[in-house]
Protein backbone atom coordinates (compact mmCIF):
# COMPACT_ATOMS: atom_id res chain seq x y z
CA UNK A 1 0.00 0.00 0.00
CA UNK A 2 1.22 3.17 -0.61
CA UNK A 3 0.12 6.70 -0.98
CA UNK A 4 -0.73 9.03 -3.72
CA UNK A 5 1.89 11.44 -4.57
CA UNK A 6 1.52 15.11 -4.55
CA UNK A 7 2.35 15.96 -8.43
CA UNK A 8 5.79 16.21 -9.67
CA UNK A 9 7.75 18.43 -7.20
CA UNK A 10 4.50 20.24 -5.92
CA UNK A 11 6.14 21.60 -2.42
CA UNK A 12 9.38 22.93 -5.33
CA UNK A 13 6.92 24.60 -7.31
CA UNK A 14 4.77 26.15 -4.56
CA UNK A 15 8.25 27.32 -2.78
CA UNK A 16 8.67 29.35 -6.31
CA UNK A 17 6.64 32.27 -6.43
CA UNK A 18 7.48 32.36 -10.39
CA UNK A 19 6.60 29.00 -10.95
CA UNK A 20 3.24 28.91 -12.50
CA UNK A 21 2.65 29.48 -16.18
CA UNK A 22 -0.16 30.74 -18.13
CA UNK A 23 -2.41 27.96 -19.36
CA UNK A 24 -1.48 26.41 -22.25
CA UNK A 25 -5.76 25.37 -23.15
CA UNK A 26 -8.48 25.43 -21.48
CA UNK A 27 -10.99 22.55 -22.01
CA UNK A 28 -14.59 23.01 -20.82
CA UNK A 29 -16.50 19.80 -20.05
CA UNK A 30 -19.89 18.53 -18.57
CA UNK A 31 -21.36 16.43 -15.78
CA UNK A 32 -22.08 12.61 -16.85
CA UNK A 33 -22.90 10.75 -13.50
CA UNK A 34 -26.06 9.14 -12.77
CA UNK A 35 -29.20 11.36 -11.68
CA UNK A 36 -26.66 14.86 -11.20
CA UNK A 37 -29.01 17.76 -10.91
CA UNK A 38 -30.53 18.72 -14.52
CA UNK A 39 -28.77 22.13 -14.33
CA UNK A 40 -26.40 23.26 -17.12
CA UNK A 41 -23.02 23.61 -15.37
CA UNK A 42 -19.23 23.32 -16.25
CA UNK A 43 -16.70 22.81 -13.89
CA UNK A 44 -14.61 25.67 -15.26
CA UNK A 45 -14.82 27.92 -17.96
CA UNK A 46 -12.41 30.42 -19.91
CA UNK A 47 -12.57 33.51 -16.91
CA UNK A 48 -11.64 30.34 -14.26
CA UNK A 49 -8.43 29.62 -16.15
CA UNK A 50 -7.32 32.88 -15.93
CA UNK A 51 -8.41 32.83 -12.47
CA UNK A 52 -6.47 29.29 -11.69
CA UNK A 53 -3.16 31.06 -13.77
CA UNK A 54 -3.27 34.24 -10.89
CA UNK A 55 -4.04 33.38 -7.48
CA UNK A 56 -4.32 37.62 -6.91
CA UNK A 57 -7.76 36.77 -8.75
CA UNK A 58 -8.87 33.61 -6.84
CA UNK A 59 -11.65 34.35 -4.25
CA UNK A 60 -12.24 32.74 -1.05
CA UNK A 61 -14.65 29.45 -0.85
CA UNK A 62 -18.00 29.71 1.55
CA UNK A 63 -19.80 26.68 3.28
CA UNK A 64 -22.97 25.58 2.47
CA UNK A 65 -26.04 26.15 4.55
CA UNK A 66 -25.95 22.39 5.07
CA UNK A 67 -22.31 22.08 6.55
CA UNK A 68 -22.09 22.74 10.31
CA UNK A 69 -18.23 24.04 10.46
CA UNK A 70 -17.50 22.84 13.88
CA UNK A 71 -18.68 19.08 12.88
CA UNK A 72 -15.70 17.02 11.75
CA UNK A 73 -16.28 16.66 8.15
CA UNK A 74 -16.21 12.57 7.90
CA UNK A 75 -15.09 12.83 3.85
CA UNK A 76 -11.97 14.11 5.24
CA UNK A 77 -8.44 11.35 4.55
CA UNK A 78 -7.58 11.48 8.03
CA UNK A 79 -5.81 8.48 7.28
CA UNK A 80 -3.66 9.40 4.50
CA UNK A 81 -3.53 12.88 5.36
CA UNK A 82 -0.97 15.19 7.95
CA UNK A 83 -3.49 17.13 9.77
CA UNK A 84 -1.39 17.46 12.94
CA UNK A 85 1.88 19.20 10.50
CA UNK A 86 0.22 20.33 7.82
CA UNK A 87 -3.02 21.60 9.22
CA UNK A 88 -6.52 20.95 8.23
CA UNK A 89 -8.74 22.61 5.70
CA UNK A 90 -12.78 22.85 4.96
CA UNK A 91 -11.34 22.00 1.05
CA UNK A 92 -14.41 19.14 0.31
CA UNK A 93 -17.33 20.96 2.26
CA UNK A 94 -16.31 24.95 0.13
CA UNK A 95 -17.70 25.80 -2.43
CA UNK A 96 -15.89 29.04 -4.70
CA UNK A 97 -17.23 30.14 -8.03
CA UNK A 98 -14.12 29.71 -9.56
CA UNK A 99 -13.61 26.35 -8.29
CA UNK A 100 -10.24 26.63 -6.39
CA UNK A 101 -9.50 29.06 -2.76
CA UNK A 102 -5.88 30.26 -1.68
CA UNK A 103 -4.34 27.80 0.76
CA UNK A 104 -3.69 30.69 3.02
CA UNK A 105 -6.92 31.66 3.49
CA UNK A 106 -8.27 27.98 3.96
CA UNK A 107 -5.76 26.65 6.21
CA UNK A 108 -6.15 26.54 10.05
CA UNK A 109 -5.16 24.66 12.48
CA UNK A 110 -6.37 20.90 13.45
CA UNK A 111 -8.61 20.99 16.55
CA UNK A 112 -5.74 19.08 18.86
CA UNK A 113 -3.45 20.01 21.20
CA UNK A 114 -0.58 18.24 19.65
CA UNK A 115 -1.16 19.69 16.43
CA UNK A 116 0.76 23.15 15.05
CA UNK A 117 -0.54 26.36 13.46
CA UNK A 118 0.30 25.79 9.90
CA UNK A 119 0.97 28.83 8.92
CA UNK A 120 3.35 29.91 12.16
CA UNK A 121 6.55 29.35 10.32
CA UNK A 122 7.20 32.29 7.97
CA UNK A 123 9.37 30.11 5.61
CA UNK A 124 6.03 27.60 5.74
CA UNK A 125 4.14 30.02 4.70
CA UNK A 126 6.05 32.10 2.25
CA UNK A 127 5.90 28.66 0.15
CA UNK A 128 2.38 27.79 0.46
CA UNK A 129 1.53 31.76 -0.62
CA UNK A 130 0.66 30.61 -3.99
CA UNK A 131 -1.11 27.18 -3.43
CA UNK A 132 -4.86 27.00 -4.63
CA UNK A 133 -7.05 24.25 -3.33
CA UNK A 134 -9.17 22.84 -5.34
CA UNK A 135 -12.79 23.12 -4.40
CA UNK A 136 -16.44 22.45 -5.40
CA UNK A 137 -18.14 25.05 -7.08
CA UNK A 138 -21.57 26.04 -6.28
CA UNK A 139 -24.60 23.63 -7.06
CA UNK A 140 -21.41 21.40 -9.20
CA UNK A 141 -23.35 18.56 -10.78
CA UNK A 142 -20.06 16.56 -9.84
CA UNK A 143 -20.28 17.09 -6.21
CA UNK A 144 -22.25 14.19 -4.43
CA UNK A 145 -24.39 16.48 -2.48
CA UNK A 146 -26.01 17.97 -5.44
CA UNK A 147 -27.33 14.55 -7.11
CA UNK A 148 -30.63 14.58 -6.93
CA UNK A 149 -32.26 13.30 -3.42
CA UNK A 150 -33.73 10.27 -5.19
CA UNK A 151 -30.66 9.12 -6.36
CA UNK A 152 -29.30 10.31 -3.45
CA UNK A 153 -31.86 7.87 -1.43
CA UNK A 154 -31.11 5.17 -3.35
CA UNK A 155 -27.48 5.16 -2.89
CA UNK A 156 -28.05 5.06 1.47
CA UNK A 157 -30.41 2.23 0.94
CA UNK A 158 -27.80 0.27 -0.89
CA UNK A 159 -24.86 1.06 1.74
CA UNK A 160 -27.46 0.52 4.56
CA UNK A 161 -28.80 -2.95 2.85
CA UNK A 162 -24.94 -4.14 2.28
CA UNK A 163 -24.44 -3.67 6.39
CA UNK A 164 -27.29 -5.33 7.14
CA UNK A 165 -26.03 -8.32 4.17
CA UNK A 166 -22.96 -8.86 5.89
CA UNK A 167 -24.30 -8.67 9.78
CA UNK A 168 -26.52 -11.26 8.64
CA UNK A 169 -24.33 -13.06 7.14
CA UNK A 170 -22.77 -13.52 10.38
CA UNK A 171 -25.12 -14.90 12.52
CA UNK A 172 -27.57 -16.86 9.81
CA UNK A 173 -25.18 -20.24 11.02
CA UNK A 174 -27.40 -19.81 13.92
CA UNK A 175 -30.36 -20.98 12.69
CA UNK A 176 -29.42 -24.46 12.98
CA UNK A 177 -25.97 -25.44 15.12
CA UNK A 178 -27.46 -28.49 16.29
CA UNK A 179 -26.99 -30.58 12.46
CA UNK A 180 -23.76 -28.66 11.96
CA UNK A 181 -22.34 -30.79 15.48
CA UNK A 182 -24.15 -33.85 14.26
CA UNK A 183 -21.95 -33.47 10.84
CA UNK A 184 -18.86 -32.69 11.56
CA UNK A 185 -18.90 -34.76 15.33
CA UNK A 186 -17.46 -31.27 17.11
CA UNK A 187 -18.96 -29.06 20.54
CA UNK A 188 -21.24 -26.77 20.48
CA UNK A 189 -17.96 -24.28 21.61
CA UNK A 190 -16.21 -25.28 17.97
CA UNK A 191 -19.56 -24.65 16.09
CA UNK A 192 -19.79 -21.32 17.42
CA UNK A 193 -16.05 -20.37 16.14
CA UNK A 194 -18.30 -19.94 12.54
CA UNK A 195 -19.96 -17.08 14.50
CA UNK A 196 -16.54 -15.97 16.41
CA UNK A 197 -14.61 -15.76 13.54
CA UNK A 198 -16.65 -14.12 11.07
CA UNK A 199 -17.14 -11.34 13.52
CA UNK A 200 -13.31 -11.43 14.48
CA UNK A 201 -12.76 -10.80 10.52
CA UNK A 202 -15.13 -7.81 10.82
CA UNK A 203 -12.48 -6.23 13.09
CA UNK A 204 -9.42 -6.78 11.43
CA UNK A 205 -10.33 -6.14 7.84
CA UNK A 206 -11.26 -2.16 8.07
CA UNK A 207 -7.11 -1.72 9.64
CA UNK A 208 -6.66 -2.52 5.63
CA UNK A 209 -9.76 -1.10 3.97
CA UNK A 210 -10.33 2.23 5.61
CA UNK A 211 -6.86 3.64 4.20
CA UNK A 212 -7.04 1.62 0.94
CA UNK A 213 -10.36 3.49 0.26
CA UNK A 214 -8.80 6.55 1.26
CA UNK A 215 -6.05 6.54 -1.05
CA UNK A 216 -8.25 4.65 -4.24
CA UNK A 217 -11.72 5.84 -3.17
CA UNK A 218 -14.51 4.01 -1.52
CA UNK A 219 -15.86 2.49 -5.56
CA UNK A 220 -12.94 -0.02 -5.62
CA UNK A 221 -13.48 -1.22 -2.08
CA UNK A 222 -17.07 -1.67 -2.32
CA UNK A 223 -16.95 -4.13 -5.48
CA UNK A 224 -13.29 -6.04 -4.55
CA UNK A 225 -13.71 -7.49 -1.00
CA UNK A 226 -17.52 -7.03 -1.54
CA UNK A 227 -17.28 -10.13 -4.56
CA UNK A 228 -14.66 -12.00 -2.71
CA UNK A 229 -17.06 -11.96 0.13
CA UNK A 230 -19.44 -13.90 -1.98
CA UNK A 231 -17.43 -16.22 -3.70
CA UNK A 232 -16.36 -17.58 -0.08
CA UNK A 233 -19.43 -17.96 0.88
CA UNK A 234 -19.51 -21.20 -1.86
CA UNK A 235 -17.09 -23.07 0.27
CA UNK A 236 -18.68 -22.52 3.71
CA UNK A 237 -21.55 -24.32 2.02
CA UNK A 238 -19.87 -27.38 0.10
CA UNK A 239 -17.64 -27.96 3.51
CA UNK A 240 -16.31 -31.49 4.00
CA UNK A 241 -14.95 -30.72 7.42
CA UNK A 242 -14.90 -28.22 10.57
CA UNK A 243 -11.55 -26.72 9.65
CA UNK A 244 -12.84 -25.58 6.50
CA UNK A 245 -16.11 -23.96 6.82
CA UNK A 246 -13.96 -21.98 10.26
CA UNK A 247 -11.43 -20.83 7.91
CA UNK A 248 -13.51 -19.82 5.43
CA UNK A 249 -16.10 -17.89 7.57
CA UNK A 250 -12.51 -15.95 9.03
CA UNK A 251 -12.34 -14.89 5.41
CA UNK A 252 -15.99 -14.17 4.97
CA UNK A 253 -15.54 -12.24 7.82
CA UNK A 254 -12.68 -9.75 6.62
CA UNK A 255 -14.27 -9.30 3.16
CA UNK A 256 -17.57 -8.99 4.35
CA UNK A 257 -15.85 -5.86 6.87
CA UNK A 258 -15.44 -3.48 3.69
CA UNK A 259 -19.33 -1.92 3.64
CA UNK A 260 -19.21 -1.77 7.54
CA UNK A 261 -15.99 -0.12 7.22
CA UNK A 262 -17.57 2.54 3.99
CA UNK A 263 -20.65 2.71 4.59
CA UNK A 264 -21.12 5.68 7.22
CA UNK A 265 -18.54 7.89 5.33
CA UNK A 266 -20.25 7.30 2.03
CA UNK A 267 -23.85 8.77 3.56
CA UNK A 268 -21.55 11.52 4.52
CA UNK A 269 -20.31 11.74 1.23
CA UNK A 270 -23.78 12.71 -0.34
CA UNK A 271 -25.82 14.08 3.34
CA UNK A 272 -24.07 17.06 4.72
CA UNK A 273 -23.67 16.54 8.50
CA UNK A 274 -27.04 18.70 9.15
CA UNK A 275 -29.55 16.92 6.88
CA UNK A 276 -28.34 13.20 7.25
CA UNK A 277 -30.27 12.88 10.70
CA UNK A 278 -32.33 9.87 9.46
CA UNK A 279 -29.59 8.12 6.92
CA UNK A 280 -27.17 7.97 9.77
CA UNK A 281 -30.21 6.41 12.28
CA UNK A 282 -30.27 4.10 9.17
CA UNK A 283 -26.39 3.31 9.42
CA UNK A 284 -26.53 2.84 12.71
CA UNK A 285 -29.52 0.39 12.85
CA UNK A 286 -28.32 -1.71 10.11
CA UNK A 287 -24.95 -3.79 12.11
CA UNK A 288 -27.45 -4.52 15.00
CA UNK A 289 -30.84 -5.26 12.74
CA UNK A 290 -28.80 -7.84 10.45
CA UNK A 291 -27.74 -10.38 12.74
CA UNK A 292 -31.43 -10.42 13.97
CA UNK A 293 -32.58 -10.82 10.75
CA UNK A 294 -30.39 -13.92 10.43
CA UNK A 295 -31.85 -16.41 13.05
CA UNK A 296 -35.35 -16.28 12.11
CA UNK A 297 -34.47 -16.75 8.33
CA UNK A 298 -32.20 -18.90 9.14
CA UNK A 299 -33.98 -21.39 11.54
CA UNK A 300 -36.63 -22.01 8.91
CA UNK A 301 -34.46 -22.66 6.39
CA UNK A 302 -32.18 -25.15 8.53
CA UNK A 303 -35.16 -26.56 10.16
CA UNK A 304 -36.83 -27.43 6.38
CA UNK A 305 -33.95 -27.91 3.96
CA UNK A 306 -30.41 -28.12 6.08
CA UNK A 307 -27.71 -26.27 7.27
CA UNK A 308 -25.94 -25.80 4.25
CA UNK A 309 -28.68 -24.17 2.56
CA UNK A 310 -28.60 -21.56 5.46
CA UNK A 311 -25.38 -20.53 3.72
CA UNK A 312 -26.21 -20.77 0.19
CA UNK A 313 -29.55 -18.49 1.30
CA UNK A 314 -26.97 -15.88 2.40
CA UNK A 315 -24.70 -16.00 -0.39
CA UNK A 316 -27.58 -15.42 -2.94
CA UNK A 317 -28.50 -12.34 -0.10
CA UNK A 318 -24.92 -11.06 -0.70
CA UNK A 319 -25.13 -11.85 -4.52
CA UNK A 320 -28.00 -9.43 -4.99
CA UNK A 321 -26.86 -6.50 -3.23
CA UNK A 322 -23.23 -6.70 -4.69
CA UNK A 323 -25.13 -6.41 -8.26
CA UNK A 324 -26.50 -3.08 -6.44
CA UNK A 325 -22.85 -1.81 -4.84
CA UNK A 326 -21.49 -2.53 -8.77
CA UNK A 327 -23.99 0.45 -9.45
CA UNK A 328 -22.68 2.95 -7.23
CA UNK A 329 -20.52 5.95 -8.19
CA UNK A 330 -17.24 7.07 -6.97
CA UNK A 331 -18.50 9.08 -4.03
CA UNK A 332 -15.11 10.25 -2.00
CA UNK A 333 -14.78 14.07 -2.49
CA UNK A 334 -10.99 13.82 -1.78
CA UNK A 335 -10.65 11.41 -4.92
CA UNK A 336 -13.17 13.04 -6.98
CA UNK A 337 -11.32 16.81 -6.66
CA UNK A 338 -7.69 14.87 -6.82
CA UNK A 339 -8.90 14.02 -10.23
CA UNK A 340 -10.28 17.33 -11.01
CA UNK A 341 -6.93 19.01 -9.63
CA UNK A 342 -4.97 16.50 -12.22
CA UNK A 343 -7.34 17.73 -15.26
CA UNK A 344 -7.08 21.33 -14.11
CA UNK A 345 -3.19 21.07 -13.69
CA UNK A 346 -2.85 19.29 -16.97
CA UNK A 347 -5.04 21.91 -18.72
CA UNK A 348 -3.16 25.74 -17.42
CA UNK A 349 -0.21 24.15 -16.98
CA UNK A 350 -0.16 25.51 -13.05
CA UNK A 351 1.45 22.52 -10.64
CA UNK A 352 0.27 25.12 -7.63
CA UNK A 353 -3.29 23.89 -8.31
CA UNK A 354 -3.91 20.95 -5.43
CA UNK A 355 -5.86 19.49 -3.48
CA UNK A 356 -4.75 19.04 0.47
CA UNK A 357 -4.31 15.22 0.39
CA UNK A 358 -1.82 15.79 -2.49
CA UNK A 359 -0.61 18.59 -0.34
CA UNK A 360 0.48 16.93 2.72
CA UNK A 361 0.37 13.06 2.46
CA UNK A 362 1.22 11.06 5.10
CA UNK A 363 4.02 8.96 4.62
CA UNK A 364 3.77 5.43 4.26
CA UNK A 365 4.72 4.43 7.70
CA UNK A 366 2.70 7.25 9.35
CA UNK A 367 -0.28 5.51 7.59
CA UNK A 368 0.83 2.03 9.19
CA UNK A 369 1.27 4.08 12.51
CA UNK A 370 -2.24 5.78 11.94
CA UNK A 371 -3.91 2.13 11.31
CA UNK A 372 -2.45 -0.80 13.12
CA UNK A 373 -0.57 1.80 16.38
CA UNK A 374 -2.42 4.36 17.31
CA UNK A 375 -6.10 3.02 18.02
CA UNK A 376 -4.33 0.84 20.49
CA UNK A 377 -2.23 3.19 22.19
CA UNK A 378 -5.23 5.62 22.06
CA UNK A 379 -7.54 2.79 23.82
CA UNK A 380 -4.48 2.72 26.68
CA UNK A 381 -4.02 7.13 27.12
CA UNK A 382 -7.39 8.09 26.32
CA UNK A 383 -10.78 7.24 28.78
CA UNK A 384 -13.43 8.69 26.85
CA UNK A 385 -11.80 5.88 24.12
CA UNK A 386 -11.56 2.92 26.01
CA UNK A 387 -14.79 3.22 28.30
CA UNK A 388 -17.00 4.29 25.45
CA UNK A 389 -15.89 1.37 23.43
CA UNK A 390 -16.18 -0.63 25.83
CA UNK A 391 -20.10 0.31 26.61
CA UNK A 392 -20.54 -0.32 22.91
CA UNK A 393 -19.07 -3.64 22.67
CA UNK A 394 -20.61 -4.36 25.42
CA UNK A 395 -23.70 -3.92 23.98
CA UNK A 396 -22.68 -5.62 20.44
CA UNK A 397 -21.51 -8.70 22.53
CA UNK A 398 -25.11 -8.63 24.46
CA UNK A 399 -26.54 -9.29 21.23
CA UNK A 400 -24.60 -12.22 20.02
CA UNK A 401 -24.98 -13.64 23.35
CA UNK A 402 -28.81 -13.29 22.37
CA UNK A 403 -28.40 -15.50 19.49
CA UNK A 404 -27.00 -18.49 21.92
CA UNK A 405 -29.62 -17.69 25.27
CA UNK A 406 -32.77 -17.90 23.13
CA UNK A 407 -32.58 -21.07 21.94
CA UNK A 408 -31.59 -22.16 25.54
CA UNK A 409 -34.70 -20.34 26.70
CA UNK A 410 -37.04 -20.80 24.27
CA UNK A 411 -35.82 -24.07 22.36
CA UNK A 412 -34.85 -25.95 25.93
CA UNK A 413 -37.51 -24.41 27.92
CA UNK A 414 -40.33 -24.36 25.78
CA UNK A 415 -39.57 -26.84 23.08
CA UNK A 416 -39.72 -24.41 20.52
CA UNK A 417 -38.02 -25.70 17.38
CA UNK A 418 -35.52 -23.56 15.25
CA UNK A 419 -37.77 -21.62 13.48
CA UNK A 420 -39.64 -20.16 15.99
CA UNK A 421 -36.55 -19.89 18.18
CA UNK A 422 -35.92 -17.78 15.32
CA UNK A 423 -39.30 -15.96 15.01
CA UNK A 424 -38.97 -14.52 18.81
CA UNK A 425 -36.71 -12.32 17.12
CA UNK A 426 -39.06 -10.18 16.09
CA UNK A 427 -39.07 -8.26 19.47
CA UNK A 428 -36.07 -6.67 18.47
CA UNK A 429 -36.55 -5.75 15.46
CA UNK A 430 -39.81 -3.94 17.05
CA UNK A 431 -37.49 -2.46 19.46
CA UNK A 432 -35.13 -1.20 16.74
CA UNK A 433 -37.56 0.26 14.26
CA UNK A 434 -38.60 2.33 17.43
CA UNK A 435 -35.18 3.35 17.50
CA UNK A 436 -35.49 4.85 13.64
CA UNK A 437 -37.92 6.90 14.74
CA UNK A 438 -36.65 8.38 17.70
CA UNK A 439 -32.77 9.09 16.86
CA UNK A 440 -33.84 11.31 14.21
CA UNK A 441 -35.46 14.11 16.96
CA UNK A 442 -32.60 13.53 18.46
CA UNK A 443 -30.52 14.79 15.78
CA UNK A 444 -33.11 17.63 15.55
CA UNK A 445 -32.40 18.63 19.22
CA UNK A 446 -28.67 18.11 19.19
CA UNK A 447 -29.03 20.63 15.90
CA UNK A 448 -31.36 22.95 17.91
CA UNK A 449 -28.58 22.82 20.81
CA UNK A 450 -25.76 24.32 18.32
CA UNK A 451 -27.96 27.12 17.23
CA UNK A 452 -28.55 28.25 20.67
CA UNK A 453 -25.06 28.16 21.12
CA UNK A 454 -23.92 30.29 18.48
CA UNK A 455 -23.12 27.27 16.05
CA UNK A 456 -20.42 25.99 18.33
CA UNK A 457 -22.23 22.99 20.47
CA UNK A 458 -19.87 20.39 22.74
CA UNK A 459 -19.33 16.63 22.12
CA UNK A 460 -21.25 16.31 24.94
CA UNK A 461 -24.46 17.29 23.47
CA UNK A 462 -24.88 14.56 22.11
CA UNK A 463 -24.62 12.11 25.01
CA UNK A 464 -28.58 12.65 25.72
CA UNK A 465 -29.33 9.74 23.27
CA UNK A 466 -27.12 7.43 25.52
CA UNK A 467 -28.53 8.65 28.25
CA UNK A 468 -31.83 7.89 26.85
CA UNK A 469 -31.29 3.99 26.05
CA UNK A 470 -28.56 2.77 28.83
CA UNK A 471 -31.63 1.79 31.32
CA UNK A 472 -33.51 0.10 28.56
CA UNK A 473 -30.72 -2.54 27.80
CA UNK A 474 -30.24 -3.83 31.80
CA UNK A 475 -34.32 -3.79 32.05
CA UNK A 476 -34.75 -5.95 28.98
CA UNK A 477 -31.81 -8.38 30.75
CA UNK A 478 -33.98 -8.30 34.20
CA UNK A 479 -37.20 -9.37 32.25
CA UNK A 480 -35.20 -11.68 29.93
CA UNK A 481 -33.89 -13.75 32.89
CA UNK A 482 -37.29 -13.70 35.58
CA UNK A 483 -39.68 -14.33 33.50
CA UNK A 484 -38.15 -17.66 31.93
CA UNK A 485 -38.03 -20.93 33.55
CA UNK A 486 -37.84 -22.19 36.05
CA UNK A 487 -39.27 -19.17 37.91
CA UNK A 488 -42.40 -19.30 35.10
CA UNK A 489 -43.78 -22.84 34.26
CA UNK A 490 -43.03 -23.54 30.26
CA UNK A 491 -46.86 -23.50 29.93
CA UNK A 492 -49.35 -22.00 27.04
CA UNK A 493 -48.27 -18.23 26.25
CA UNK A 494 -45.90 -17.56 28.88
CA UNK A 495 -43.39 -17.08 26.77
CA UNK A 496 -44.39 -13.49 25.91
CA UNK A 497 -42.47 -12.64 28.93
CA UNK A 498 -38.56 -13.23 27.68
CA UNK A 499 -39.80 -12.92 24.20
CA UNK A 500 -41.20 -9.22 25.21
CA UNK A 501 -37.70 -8.38 26.42
CA UNK A 502 -36.12 -7.75 22.83
CA UNK A 503 -37.83 -4.93 22.30
CA UNK A 504 -35.84 -2.86 25.15
CA UNK A 505 -33.25 -4.35 24.61
CA UNK A 506 -33.49 -3.66 20.31
CA UNK A 507 -34.41 0.22 21.49
CA UNK A 508 -31.84 0.56 23.71
CA UNK A 509 -28.74 -1.00 21.65
CA UNK A 510 -29.63 1.12 18.10
CA UNK A 511 -30.14 4.37 20.37
CA UNK A 512 -26.80 4.11 22.47
CA UNK A 513 -24.61 3.06 19.63
CA UNK A 514 -26.04 6.09 17.14
CA UNK A 515 -25.21 8.77 20.12
CA UNK A 516 -21.89 6.94 21.30
CA UNK A 517 -20.61 6.89 17.78
CA UNK A 518 -21.43 10.60 17.20
CA UNK A 519 -19.56 11.60 20.86
CA UNK A 520 -16.67 9.62 19.76
CA UNK A 521 -16.36 11.54 16.26
CA UNK A 522 -16.67 15.05 17.40
CA UNK A 523 -14.43 14.29 20.73
CA UNK A 524 -11.57 12.90 18.49
CA UNK A 525 -12.01 15.25 15.25
CA UNK A 526 -8.40 15.19 14.62
CA UNK A 527 -8.35 11.31 15.05
CA UNK A 528 -11.38 10.34 13.70
CA UNK A 529 -10.04 7.42 12.12
CA UNK A 530 -8.32 5.88 15.12
CA UNK A 531 -10.48 6.18 17.15
CA UNK A 532 -13.31 4.90 15.42
CA UNK A 533 -10.60 1.65 14.54
CA UNK A 534 -9.99 1.24 18.52
CA UNK A 535 -14.19 0.87 18.58
CA UNK A 536 -14.44 -1.18 15.99
CA UNK A 537 -11.53 -3.78 17.00
CA UNK A 538 -13.21 -4.00 20.83
CA UNK A 539 -16.63 -4.28 19.44
CA UNK A 540 -15.58 -7.01 16.97
CA UNK A 541 -13.64 -8.93 20.33
CA UNK A 542 -16.54 -8.67 22.57
CA UNK A 543 -19.14 -9.98 19.78
CA UNK A 544 -16.39 -12.47 18.84
CA UNK A 545 -16.19 -13.50 22.24
CA UNK A 546 -19.57 -13.93 23.75
CA UNK A 547 -20.72 -16.67 21.79
CA UNK A 548 -18.51 -19.10 23.34
CA UNK A 549 -19.14 -19.55 26.79
CA UNK A 550 -23.12 -17.89 26.70
CA UNK A 551 -24.64 -21.11 26.51
CA UNK A 552 -21.92 -22.91 29.22
CA UNK A 553 -23.03 -19.49 31.64
CA UNK A 554 -26.51 -20.39 30.98
CA UNK A 555 -26.73 -23.58 31.73
CA UNK A 556 -24.32 -23.48 34.93
CA UNK A 557 -25.72 -20.35 36.29
CA UNK A 558 -29.61 -20.91 35.14
CA UNK A 559 -31.74 -18.44 33.52
CA UNK A 560 -32.20 -16.22 36.00
CA UNK A 561 -28.79 -15.36 37.06
CA UNK A 562 -27.13 -15.62 34.44
CA UNK A 563 -29.05 -12.85 32.40
CA UNK A 564 -28.92 -10.65 35.82
CA UNK A 565 -24.76 -11.24 35.73
CA UNK A 566 -25.24 -9.55 32.03
CA UNK A 567 -27.76 -7.00 33.42
CA UNK A 568 -25.68 -5.98 36.47
CA UNK A 569 -22.54 -5.70 34.13
CA UNK A 570 -24.51 -3.07 31.86
CA UNK A 571 -26.16 -1.36 34.95
CA UNK A 572 -22.26 -1.26 35.91
CA UNK A 573 -21.99 0.51 32.35
CA UNK A 574 -24.74 2.91 32.80
CA UNK A 575 -22.81 6.03 34.74
CA UNK A 576 -20.35 6.30 31.68
CA UNK A 577 -22.19 8.67 29.78
CA UNK A 578 -24.08 10.52 32.59
CA UNK A 579 -20.57 11.04 34.21
CA UNK A 580 -19.23 12.41 30.55
CA UNK A 581 -21.64 14.79 29.88
CA UNK A 582 -20.91 15.96 32.86
CA UNK A 583 -16.83 15.83 33.28
CA UNK A 584 -16.41 15.16 29.50
CA UNK A 585 -14.98 18.87 29.03
CA UNK A 586 -12.79 18.72 31.52
CA UNK A 587 -11.38 15.61 30.70
CA UNK A 588 -11.17 16.85 26.98
CA UNK A 589 -9.06 19.65 28.78
CA UNK A 590 -6.21 17.22 29.92
CA UNK A 591 -5.88 15.24 26.73
CA UNK A 592 -3.81 15.31 24.12
CA UNK A 593 -5.80 14.08 21.61
CA UNK A 594 -9.33 15.26 21.94
CA UNK A 595 -10.80 18.09 20.52
CA UNK A 596 -10.23 21.16 22.26
CA UNK A 597 -12.19 21.88 25.53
Amino acid sequence: MASNPAPTNVRDYASQPGAQTTPSRTTSHTHTEHHAPSRNHKPYDDDDAATLADPLRAEAGTLPLSHVSTNPDLSYPFQTTDPIHGGMTDEYRTVSRTGTVPLSSALHRAPTKLASDPLADPEKARRLKDVQLVVWKPDDPEDPRNWSNLYRWWLTAIFAMSVVAVAFGSAIVTGDFKDIEAQFHVSNVTTALSVSLMVCGFGIGPLAWSPLSELYGRRPLWIYPFALYVIFNIPCALAQNIGTLLVCRFLCGIFASSPLTLAGGAISDIWDNNERGFAIALFAAAPYGGPVLAPIVGGFVGETVGWRWMLWVNMIFAGVMFIAIASVPETFAPVLLRHRAKKMREETGNVNIVTEQELFPRPFADILIETLIRPFAMLVTEPILLLMSLYISLIYGLLYAFFFSFPVVFGEGWGFNDGLVGLTFCSVLIGVALALMVTPLLEKKYLKQVELKGGKAEPEDRLPGMMLGSPFVPISLFIFGWTAPPVVSATGGKWIGPCISGVPFGFGMVVIYSSANAYLIETFSAYVASALAAKTVVRSGMGAAMPLFIVAMFHGLGNQWAASLLAFVSLGMLPIPFLFYIYGKSIRSRSARASAA
